[in-house]
């Protein structure tokens, strides 16, 4: 049973001015938006990294906190044995509400494509059953379910030809009525591989009888938004390009969704991800119409009001300090791999969190690591006090310390002497690194030469902690005490 807090925000009504670049300043890759009554709820691709299938929650549609997560310690299909398998898991979640129930469906590329459903709610946080494979297949990825007037719950999922072996394709197919099943062969209803390749990413919509589906093509970083609109949702489809970068700065706005006058889309910025943005929508003659007449629009004014808004205690967005005196990790830190009991314990009482040294053979595959985004777009600092104690006559086989972590990772480790030291990580706004130590906050040593940040698979660069030891075998592990960490810009 989560605790609940209550945050009290006054009573008004005003206007949010969006300045066309972010509504989170972190990497939210691939999100997908649904509204229920006065909330609205949002996940994203989490990819190996637990807490999974991470749900943030809005009342306003552009303000968000974390308020749940679908998969907390597991990503299906996946061992312990397997550490961490960077880029696989979950890739573009959707989510709807339906006849009492949430469903996010997901898709795995190297497995096939998960449905988990809530127990009966109208809100998050709740309860979740556990995933179910739905359909089995290699590179089926990016689901979106859609139930029709009459019932009938159909399917648009793309392909990763990284998998499957071929992309630029969407195909559609029918589920059972508890949408856990396939009642049919796929049908291919849109082939983008002439003038919209890599088309993926769908998210299916009816509305006065048209099916509509929004996808992106052209790729992530220089691609563009589509519209596809059909009679029947096997087609066929007429397509119309919405959103694209034209004469702005917003490039490849990529992977929307839709929600009344608002369409959220990502920016890819390298080094930290990809960052949620939020567009004006309109129909005009049963199209949309998105941004600044298709392009992204500079500002975006909206009447809001806000009101009273419960958070789960420990969830909330991503807050510049964090004193490590609850109970359990907040959720903005994820691990690296699926969450084992043994990877930290909680010294709330003394405030201090104590990460154990794990059994690792490549560090880039440990499961434990423990990381957090960084922010998008600008310099900032990160310093944070650790100890490290080894293993009683095992400190030649332990390391622990702080991590920049990418496809390429860089580590700040911390002297095994028991003694507290404080790090320090500065980023310029073009993502060069330096790393620092010090024993008394006064002096500080450099600890090795500059470097470029490089993102992670899939997603930007995180930042965080590793304990790890060698695989000789052990009959009890070294830790890492963290007293606090902050980050500043």
């Amino acid at each position: 049973m989560k605790k609940i807090i209550v945050l009290t925000l006054t009573l008004s009504v005003f206007i949010f001015e969006s300045k066309g670049e972010v509504l989170i300043p972190y990497d939210y890759p691939q999100p997908d938006v649904t509204q229920v009554d006065q909330d609205f709820y949002m996940v994203y691709s989490t990819f190996a990294m637990t807490p999974g299938l991470q749900i943030l929650q809005s009342r306003d549609g552009l303000s968000w906190n974390i308020v749940d997560a679908a998969l907390p310690d597991t990503i299906p299909g996946y061992g312990h044995k397997d550490g961490c398998r960077a880029g696989c898991g979950v890739w573009a979640p959707s989510i709807r509400y339906y006849d009492g129930r949430f469903y996010i469906f997901y898709g795995d590329p190297d497995i096939g494509i998960y449905c988990i459903r809530s127990a009966n709610t109208k809100s998050i946080p709740c309860q979740w059953e556990p995933a179910v494979l739905v359909k089995r297949g290699k590179g089926l990825i990016d689901p979106c379910p859609l139930w029709d007037k009459d019932g009938r719950v159909y399917l648009v999922h793309a392909y990763a030809g990284s998998r499957a072996g071929i992309k630029s394709l969407l195909a559609v197919c029918e589920l059972s009525s508890d949408a856990l099943s396939v009642l049919c062969e796929d049908r291919i209803v849109f082939d983008g591989h002439v003038g919209n390749p890599t088309c993926k990413g769908p998210k299916f919509y009816k509305i006065d009888g048209w099916y509509y589906i929004f996808c992106p093509a052209g790729g992530v970083r220089d691609g563009w938004q589509l519209c596809l609109r059909s009679r029947s949702p096997y087609g066929p489809y007429e397509a119309k390009r919405v959103l694209e970068q034209g004469s702005t700065d917003v490039n490849g706005p990529h992977i929307g969704a839709w929600v009344w006058d608002m369409f959220y889309h990502t920016q890819k910025l390298d080094v930290a991800g990809q960052i949620l943005h939020v567009q004006p929508l309109r129909w005009s003659r049963g199209w949309p119409i998105i941004g600044n007449n298709g392009e992204p629009a500079a500002t975006f004014n909206r009447k809001m009001e806000s009101r009273k808004f419960e958070i789960p205690d420990g969830y909330k967005h991503i807050p510049e300090r964090d004193d490590f005196d609850a109970q359990e990790i907040f959720p903005y830190w994820q691990w690296s791999g699926n969450r084992q009991a043994r990877f930290a314990a909680c010294h709330a009482d003394s405030s201090f969190l104590r990460l154990f040294t794990y059994p690792v053979e490549n560090l880039q595959n440990a499961p434990n690591l423990l990381l957090r985004k960084i922010p998008a777009g600008r310099a900032f600092q990160i310093e944070t006090r650790v100890r490290f104690t080894p293993l009683e006559r095992n400190s030649n086989h332990e390391q622990a310390g702080f991590i920049v972590y990418g496809r390429q990772s860089r580590l700040l480790p911390v002297p095994d002497d028991g003694r507290w030291w404080l790090l320090r990580i500065i980023v310029s706004e073009n993502q060069t690194c330096r790393l620092y130590r010090s024993l008394d906050g006064r002096a500080w040593e450099m600890t090795s030469e500059p470097f470029r940040v490089v993102p992670g698979e899939w997603m930007g660069a995180r930042v965080g902690f590793y304990a790890i030891h060698d695989l000789q075998p052990t009959q009890d592990a070294g830790y890492l005490d963290v007293d606090w960490f902050n980050i500043a810009w």
